[in-house]
């Protein structure tokens, strides 16, 4: 089991899957980083570190080029601006972990439902552990090159880990995220 004390969450503190990994890495001592940026407003401020326009920056990245690699079109009432300040910080999020732990929906063509699609395949392209809970399915999954593999006894192995997901967090998600804590930590 990891020290508690010695590892940090890096999330966005939205409602639902980002929440209750904050919420949980609270519970056991886990430090967290909570990334926001301006118009962003988290549910989560336990750690909160405010991005500014210039660290929005440097994580830079297309609206255009993300809906080509997910394979979808985003809302055109989309403040794009806005829209893409949320995929700069979610960048923040991922690069930052050394892990990511996502709640959700693998979908057929193995992205993951929603804006939490985004952090997913932004993980693999960092090549990072990347582990999904689907909601659907109830269960652990990891990539694994170029699949998604069913994983057992999934843990928190590294110092510093992402917790992002869905905002639709079921009662089944939760539990799997404080699961995945119990698996994980000694209780403080």
């Amino acid at each position: 089991m990891r020290d508690p004390a010695s590892t940090t969450l890096f999330s966005g503190g939205a409602q639902g899957s980002e929440s209750a990994f904050g919420a949980a890495a609270e519970a056991y001592g886990v430090q967290e980083v909570t990334f926001t940026f301006a118009g962003h407003e988290p549910q989560r401020s336990r750690g909160l570190r405010a991005l500014a326009p210039e660290d929005l920056a440097l994580r830079d990245v297309s609206v255009q080029y993300v809906s080509r690699l997910m394979g979808r079109s985003y809302p055109s009432h989309t403040d794009e601006l806005s829209f893409r300040s949320l995929l700069q910080s979610i960048c923040w999020q991922v690069a930052s972990g050394k892990e990511v732990f996502v709640v959700g929906e693998i979908l057929p063509d193995d992205t993951v439902k929603g804006g939490t699609g985004w952090g997913a395949e932004f993980a693999k392209i960092c090549n990072k552990p990347l582990f999904v809970f689907d909601q659907a399915q109830g269960d652990w999954f990891r990539w694994e090159q170029s699949r998604w593999a069913p994983a057992r006894g999934v843990s928190i192995s590294r110092e510093a880990f992402t917790g992002t997901g869905t905002r639709a967090l079921n009662e089944t998600g939760r539990k799997a995220i404080i699961e995945l804590f119990e698996r994980s930590f000694s209780r403080r």
